[in-house]
């Protein structure tokens, strides 16, 4: 492997972070880094806020529940944003560019180019010894984080990113084998059984051995709690008052 991909496969997912802030400097290099991700048609569809404000941090915190959201080196708010190209319409031209900046088809490419852009500013991060971490806890409540960042119409918050000076080395958690999300020419589901069994003995191995939270648990178990409670199901209300996936 060379550095790049080593680095790829060292990732994992750092929740303390020392007293440490990242300059100013970093922050814009972590930016600068993100924003060279591809892009869908060169739109760009996305924002980065910088949270700074303690007061704003503290409620994005409660929110969450996650201490992390509070205490890192930097926090980073990532939006899927489409009011910049709304913004470049005369009000004729808004009103025949709405039924497509509505469409389902323009919320996947915000999205997209989102966690493109947020990728690439975790291996950023990564590369210089920093750690990061994704916050999709944030919309565990979606209209108050509207409020607090004061988000316009054609913007809404997916996700946050807690980055900093790591204060644990947690070990690398091990993924689905290659064999279970590989396929080649056609969808192939013959197989699929033996390979989460291998890796639910993986995972349940990787639990029991860990420095730290040792239990006993697999992905098996995991998914199938997750997916017997529905979720932040105000998510997709907001998102069509903001004018998203209407279409």
């Amino acid at each position: 492997m060379n550095e790049t991909i080593q680095l790829l496969h060292n990732h994992r997912s750092i929740r303390k972070f020392s007293k440490e802030q990242l300059s100013k400097e970093m922050v814009r290099t972590i930016v600068e880094a993100g924003q060279r991700a591809s892009t869908s048609s060169n739109v760009m569809a996305y924002s980065i806020i910088g949270i700074t404000d303690i007061n704003i941090k503290k409620q994005l915190q409660k929110i969450s529940g996650q201490p992390y959201v509070e205490h890192n080196g930097y926090l980073f708010v990532i939006c899927a944003d489409l009011s910049r190209i709304e913004g470049l319409a005369s009000a004729e031209e808004k009103e025949s560019m709405k039924i497509n900046l509505e469409s389902t088809e323009q919320f996947i490419v915000a999205t997209v180019d989102a966690a493109l852009v947020t990728q690439n500013m975790v291996i950023a991060a990564e590369s210089i010894d920093l750690g990061a971490c994704f916050l999709g806890s944030i919309r565990n409540d979606i209209n108050q984080v509207d409020e607090l960042l004061e988000l316009p119409q054609y913007v809404i918050p997916l996700y946050g990113l807690a980055v900093g000076y790591p204060d644990h080395q947690p070990e690398v958690k091990p993924r689905l084998p290659f064999e279970a999300v590989f396929h080649e020419n056609t969808y192939d589901n013959s197989q699929k059984q033996q390979y989460i069994e291998a890796y639910d003995e993986a995972l349940n191995h990787y639990y029991q051995e860990r420095s730290t939270n040792n239990k006993l648990d697999n992905w098996t178990n995991q998914m199938l709690r997750k997916y017997h409670v529905p979720t932040r199901m105000d998510v997709a209300s907001y998102v069509q008052t903001k004018h998203f996936n209407k279409h």
